[in-house]
């Protein structure tokens, strides 16, 4: 059921459900996009240890 349907109902459960939902999903995606950033930055700037 998506929120576009005609029967979704916005009740209480929904709300919490969804808010604690994209609140992760936005935790993870802001981690992972500092990650690649790091990466990429320290990669250019050759900051990046070897494994030699």
């Amino acid at each position: 059921m998506f929120p576009f349907c005609f029967e979704w109902a916005w009740d209480i459960g929904h709300a919490i459900f969804f808010g604690g939902f994209w609140y992760a999903i936005g935790i993870l995606g802001a981690g992972m996009t500092y990650c690649f950033l790091k990466a990429a930055y320290d990669t250019v700037n050759d900051k990046g240890g070897s494994h030699h």
